[in-house]
């Protein structure tokens, strides 16, 4: 039996665990408020571009990610994206503007599109191969955490306190990460010097062409992601759920409680029967959640999407890296995270623009989204007949 050089359950693991936990808390925790805050600006119309705006800078900074990952290093491609986090969260009190919140939001997006990215590009170099599932599935866990206790925070903040307290929160959470990331030894081999030629992207660059098939797939199932975080925080209250983060803790638990045996399960079973199962549970948690007229149904919906994107997060990442070349794996991650923010970004904007805070057009919407999920299913069947009858 081969000896695992790089054991998952190491310091050095477990500190990156930990930082990505702090930099998801600090952005997660400002998504449920910032649609009243955008409000009170006076931007009411502009809330579908919250996450959208969000989503197009990490999309468009991913082929950027991809590439310093794999040259300049994964450490500081990961202390930038939690950097832009800690800037912003200082920020948004002082640019107090309907136009000002905007460009924060665009500015905010390129922490997701830079720390993710180096982040599972480093989990996949530290984890022996036959583990990846299970180690991707373990960070997944942790990533999840910050998302689940966000949201939480965010609410008892505002409520307590003040936005702008919350978002010196955000900002302290997002330094704590980075603090920890400093720690971390970095884990190419052969790094460069930062300089500005290596900003310079062609379309080689871009995109990965082997991990398509898990970009296309990705694409399909977080539509319902930026519909979601678009439509939840005026929906909650409109059944009777005063805490508009409950969706998203309730969620997130359960999605943590299955990361335990999901990333295992893709390692064992394959990663594409684990993927057909979670998109299935992921269509029916969201047609559950347009559903919902109280906190029961809510819940409920919210537990059955949990699940499914506990399921369908470290598969897909896995997979992704299943089908990476060694040397190109940031741009391979970064080619499934641009349709990802993709997904987010197209799935918020188009809800943002129907729904014109008329609250009967929520599960009509809802229920595209869920459509669009389950073509995924439909292209994976394809393919896979695809590759039977060639």
């Amino acid at each position: 039996m081969q000896k695992e050089i790089h054991p998952i359950y190491n310091l050095h693991f477990g500190l990156l665990c930990l930082s990505s936990l702090l930099f998801s808390a600090s952005f997660n925790m400002l998504i449920p408020e910032l649609p009243a805050y955008l409000s009170s600006l006076g931007g009411a119309e502009y809330k579908g571009l919250i996450i959208a705006l969000f989503t197009l800078t990490a999309g468009i900074s991913r082929p950027f990610s991809g590439r310093l990952t794999d040259t300049v290093g994964r450490v500081p491609v990961m202390a930038f994206g939690s950097v832009v986090c800690f800037v912003c969260g200082l920020l948004y009190p002082v640019l107090g503007s309907v136009a000002g919140f905007l460009f924060l939001r665009l500015l905010h997006g390129f922490s997701t599109g830079f720390k993710p990215t180096a982040t599972a590009a480093y989990v996949a170099d530290i984890a022996p191969k036959e583990r990846w599932g299970e180690a991707l599935g373990i960070h997944g866990l942790c990533f999840s955490t910050g998302m689940a206790i966000g949201p939480a925070i965010g609410d008892y903040i505002t409520r307590h306190f003040s936005l702008n307290i919350l978002f010196y929160v955000s900002s302290a959470f997002a330094l704590m990460s980075i603090l920890i990331l400093m720690n971390l030894k970095e884990t190419i081999k052969v790094k460069q010097k930062f300089s500005l030629s290596l900003l310079k992207i062609s379309r080689r660059d871009i995109i990965a062409p082997e991990v398509l098939p898990a970009a296309i797939v990705t694409f399909m199932s977080y539509v319902s992601s930026g519909v979601l975080l678009t439509l939840l925080p005026d929906f909650t209250p409109s059944i009777g759920v005063a805490n508009k983060g409950m969706f998203f803790v309730v969620f997130t638990t359960a999605s943590l409680i299955i990361r335990f045996v999901a990333g295992k399960a893709s390692d064992r079973y394959g990663r594409t029967k684990i993927i057909k199962l979670g998109l299935v549970l992921l269509a029916a948690g969201i047609v559950l959640t347009g559903f919902s007229k109280n906190m029961t149904g809510l819940l409920v919906a919210a537990i059955v999407y949990g699940i499914a994107a506990g399921i369908l997060s470290p598969a897909l990442n896995a997979w992704t890296i299943d089908l990476s070349l060694p040397d190109h794996r940031g741009k391979a991650v970064a080619t499934m995270y641009i349709a990802l923010e993709a997904g987010i970004g197209l799935g918020a904007l188009f809800s943002g623009w129907y729904y014109q805070d008329i609250i009967a057009r929520i599960p009509l919407l809802m229920y595209i989204s869920a459509g669009i999920v389950l073509l995924g299913m439909v292209y994976m069947l394809w393919k896979e007949r695809q590759k039977v009858t060639v």
